[in-house]
């Protein structure tokens, strides 16, 4: 009897199984200048599964990536990187992200991840969000729902 198809079909099984289930990282660039405008991060929006990741590269000097309190899923963790440090966040939880340079916040250095089926008329901008905070995020929402 010959055990090597059984045997191959299982370990085909096996590696079909844990591609299916590889979580994807995505680098986001930190950036001075883009195709944004001023202080941006390109992309600007991600769509992402749960389990995926970002990775948000120090591509200019002076940046960091930090979770916005006012826009983060309820059961979501939020993160602070360092500034001018490289760092890779997983987003388990459904629901809309933003995130934000903390030290030009005010200049409207923010994203947008969507993450799993959230719908983005689902986002609500508190007052506190700085006026070019929040004239980039309706911006990206009215990119995306167009």
């Amino acid at each position: 009897m010959n055990h090597r198809i059984p045997l191959m079909a299982l370990l085909l099984g096996a590696a079909l199984g844990v591609s299916s289930v590889q979580a994807e990282t995505i680098e986001i660039k930190m950036r001075n200048r883009g195709e944004g405008g001023a202080m941006v991060y390109e992309p600007d929006f991600v769509r992402l599964a749960p389990g995926d990741r970002l990775k948000f590269l120090a591509t200019n000097r002076t940046h960091n990536a930090a979770s916005m309190p006012e826009i983060l899923p309820p059961a979501a963790k939020p993160f602070m990187g360092r500034i001018d440090e490289e760092i890779e966040v997983t987003f388990d939880e459904p629901g809309l992200y933003g995130i934000k340079c903390l030290p030009h916040y005010a200049m409207g250095m923010v994203m947008l991840v969507q993450v799993g089926d959230a719908p983005l008329s689902a986002l609500q901008l508190p007052d506190s969000v700085p006026a070019k905070a929040r004239e980039r995020l309706q911006d990206i929402v009215t990119r995306q729902t167009r």
